[in-house]
């Protein structure tokens, strides 16, 4: 059943007496009971507990933001969100989410658990594919349509996480330490437009601190903000065991432990409800948050609708469609873009993205899809299999294999490694658990080690001997999650994340044959999604895929390198490094030195370090993470018959030094406090503020065809407040082929008493065009899009003169104007 109105309001009278109804049967104890999530497996999936006294039955949620990935074993995989985002289309966003509610109600899933809005404040979070980019206005624009377009079908979504959670490193442990002004005009504002205009449903907190307070017990942020200022009547939930107190979450304004009640049960609250620490009307206020969230749905009835077939062509068009508006062309030389069919002899599909495909980033976020297509099969079918050929060089497949097949011996000769465990994290005193382990693959995840382990807070040493039967240079992998590795070779330090630094997919060690070299893995928890895999194989055979991607890229025309980041290395629980995995951009420097027809198909949540090869390369085409039809969506752009629209929704600097966060952004001092120094002047404000050159600016995007900016005009020369003001300008297509551009608008405040940035993003409007063809474009401007928060105020938008800018990115403005706020 469809919602009339999607957006998530307070419901009837009729609904609020079922509620009170509801309440004045049940018991103090069957209330409390309520407040916690139950998952009974975490493969399957996560419901909340029935509320027979109101008619509704368990409530099942599933993740997430780009494909709903619990019960059932595959689902149609969107592209990244921060794709989304680049598509700079609300349409495409609603329409995005229309496509994820359906998959949700052909699963029976009532809740979703996304979309994503935390701020791109560094190209380094695992987790920025997830979100919307580093403009709050921009963000804002695409989560409401989304919200809308979800909710239509009948199922709330789950805006995530908040606050101020823009890094994965020890996230459960480290406070985001900010001002307000800066909490409200560049972190939160995503957060409100979800709650005020899309009307999301429920909202989930972030594992991190905000100003020493974790954000699932922040009164401030939950009582003061969301509740208070805003208006939220749905559910706050936590995110998955990122609740570290009963009564100080019960009393900050957490409505839902997920997903067990380690916290809000009966054994911690009781006692707090009796004593008078937590109120019953405490209590009740939660209850009756998670049935009004039912009875608005209408979820007393049964959730899945079995007319959607699980297997869904419909919401794989939707899917495309991201995949080809998302993609940011950024560099064309010599227009080898598109390309032409007819005079291509041999095309080489080759690096670790090529094939199998790369469909999306890695953590909770990532959905099984029920077809993928890979970009060397998508050229396969655009050209013919005899004019393509493949090498992934690198192949992301041999750790997964290494870590099943690699052996180690005790120093009796047993095969396996000795395990010690701690119940600290330095490794520290008496081992609580000493035994012999078959293997260093260990993906616990949410599951117990041994009774003796506390979980929460442990760390592990495996101690053991390699005796390899041939010598030679051997390839060593690792793969951990929500924790700290050191790995030593001998005498030699192979991996190291001890300090917060991100750890290299893999390493490269000489060892002898027959010949006993010690072993060491070090790994502590710093999560509870744990995880250590470790694992080893002759170099030979790595070096054999290697050249056989130099060798098809030796005897291309052109060459479509794909590579970048991946699953493995960007995701969450952990930050990724600036630069591609080093093998992956050796090859890509190896390639270039072979043919210089070669085009970048980049993979990333954000962007890379490009310093060695950008300006060797013929083309650069951004597809984040493409989704399940991404392979036939890129093939379908570099062929011509997609022009590219994409505009980059974060700024791309070239060093990861010249980002406004650079300095403030891990914990380098070990105090578990990030200050984020930067304040207001982040992303492209901060490139107006001190003057650099990045890269590629924000709102960047190539096309196949050219757009001129003609006439702005602003329809008063006074805005008075209350009312709306309209900047109009003519766009033409002065080139040969159809095209989508973006218009960007930002406003500039000419005179103000707190300091603002020389621009801000406040309006955009995507448009196509045929070649030739001019469209006037019409864009709002009203008193709340030149506020800005003062602290002793609130938010104010003061008298005076306003510049309008409009452009084709940040860093390409074509036509000024300038008008009055009476």
């Amino acid at each position: 059943m469809k919602s009339e109105n999607p957006r998530f309001t307070l419901p009837s009278p009729e609904i609020e007496h079922q509620i009170a109804a509801a309440l004045a049967v049940m018991t103090l104890e069957e209330k409390i009971d309520l407040l916690g999530g139950v998952m009974d497996s975490v493969a399957v999936g996560g419901n909340t507990y029935p509320i027979p006294a109101a008619g509704i039955p368990a409530l099942k949620m599933a993740d997430g933001p780009v494909g709903v990935h619990w019960w059932c074993e595959a689902s149609t995989a969107y592209p990244a969100t921060i794709a989304l985002a680049a598509s700079w289309d609300r349409a495409l966003a609603r329409r995005v989410g229309e496509a994820i509610g359906r998959d949700a109600r052909a699963r029976g899933v009532h809740i979703l658990l996304g979309p994503g809005v935390n701020i791109y404040r560094s190209p380094l979070c695992g987790r920025n594919f997830e979100y919307l980019g580093e403009d709050p206005y921009l963000a804002a624009q695409m989560v409401t349509q989304y919200i809308s377009g979800c909710q239509s079908q009948g199922v709330s979504t789950t805006v995530k996480h908040y606050a101020v959670n823009f890094q994965e490193y020890d996230r459960h442990h480290v406070s985001s330490d900010i001002d307000e002004r800066t909490l409200r005009e560049i972190y939160l504002p995503a957060f409100r437009a979800a709650v005020e205009e899309g009307g999301t449903g429920a909202l989930m907190t972030s594992y991190n601190l905000v100003n020493g307070v974790h954000c699932s017990e922040h009164p401030h942020l939950i009582k003061e903000i969301l509740k208070g200022e805003w208006g939220f009547d749905g559910v706050v939930m936590s995110d998955w065991v990122s609740t570290y107190g009963a009564e100080s979450a019960a009393n900050g304004g957490l409505d839902l432990e997920m997903p067990h009640a380690l916290r809000l049960n009966r054994e911690h609250l009781l006692p707090a409800v009796r004593d008078g620490r937590v109120s019953v009307a405490t209590i009740d206020d939660k209850v009756r948050r998670l049935i009004r969230l039912a009875l608005c749905f209408g979820w007393r009835q049964p959730q899945q609708d079995t007319t959607i077939p699980l297997v869904d062509e419909q919401t794989a068009t939707v899917a495309a469609e991201v995949a080809q508006a998302g993609s940011v062309l950024l560099r064309n030389e010599g227009g080898i873009l598109p390309l032409d069919p007819a005079c291509l002899r041999k095309v080489a599909v080759i690096g670790p993205s090529a094939h199998p495909p790369m469909i999306g980033g890695g953590g909770s976020a990532y959905t099984p899809p029920w077809r993928a297509v890979s970009i060397y099969e998508g050229m396969c079918e655009a050209l013919g299999a005899e004019r393509v050929s493949f090498g992934a060089g690198v192949n992301l497949g041999r750790p997964d294999e290494s870590f099943k097949h690699s052996t180690s011996f005790t120093a009796q000769g047993e095969v396996g490694a000795i395990a010690e465990y701690f119940n600290n994290v330095e490794l520290a005193g008496a081992p609580v658990l000493t035994r012999r382990e078959e293997n260093l693959a260990h993906p616990w995840y949410d599951r117990p080690i041994a009774p003796e382990v506390d979980k929460a807070h442990f760390s592990v040493r495996w101690t053991s001997v390699l005796r390899e039967a041939h010598g030679g240079v051997y390839r060593f992998y690792q793969q951990i999650s929500d924790g700290e590795l050191r790995v030593r070779v001998g005498d030699t330090v192979l991996f190291d994340s001890w300090d917060g630094k991100a750890l290299p997919a893999d390493a490269a060690f000489s060892l002898e044959a027959d010949e006993a070299t010690p072993l060491i893995v070090e790994y502590r928890g710093i999560g509870f999604w744990n995880s250590v895999q470790i694992g080893w194989e002759p170099d030979e055979a790595v070096q054999q895929d290697y050249q056989a991607a130099l060798d098809a890229a030796r005897d291309a025309d052109v060459v479509l390198f794909c590579g970048g980041h991946t699953r493995w290395s960007e995701g969450e629980g952990f930050d990724r490094s600036f630069a591609m995995p080093e093998r992956v951009e050796k090859l890509l420097l190896d390639t270039l030195a072979i043919n210089p027809n070669t085009i970048v198909l980049l993979t990333a949540g954000g962007n890379v370090d490009m310093r060695r090869w950008l300006d060797r390369v013929k083309g650069l085409l951004h597809i984040w993470y493409p989704g399940q039809e991404g392979g036939r969506a890129v093939a379908d752009l570099l062929l011509g018959r997609v022009n590219p629209s994409g505009k980059l929704p974060a700024t791309f600097e070239t060093r990861w030094e010249d980002r406004s966060s650079f300095s403030s952004y891990h914990n380098e001092d070990g105090d578990k406090h990030v200050r984020l120094a930067d304040g207001i002047f982040c992303g492209y404000r901060a490139v107006d503020r001190e003057q650099t050159t990045p890269t590629f600016p924000f709102g960047f995007g190539l096309s196949y065809t050219t757009f001129a900016y003609e006439n702005l005009t602003i329809s008063a020369p006074l805005l008075h407040r209350g009312e709306t003001l309209l900047a109009r300008v003519e766009v033409v297509n002065t080139g040969a082929r159809a095209g989508a551009e973006v218009v960007q608008l930002y406003l500039g405040d000419d005179i103000t008493t707190l300091p603002r940035p020389a621009k801000e993003l406040k309006g955009f409007a995507k448009i196509f065009l045929q070649p030739g063809e001019r469209q006037t474009v019409e864009i709002p401007i009203t008193e709340r899009e030149l506020q800005f928060f003062d602290p002793a105020k609130g938010w104010v938008a003061e008298a005076g003169r306003f510049t309008i800018l409009i452009g084709a990115s940040a860093g390409d403005i074509r036509l000024e104007g300038s008008f009055e706020l009476e």
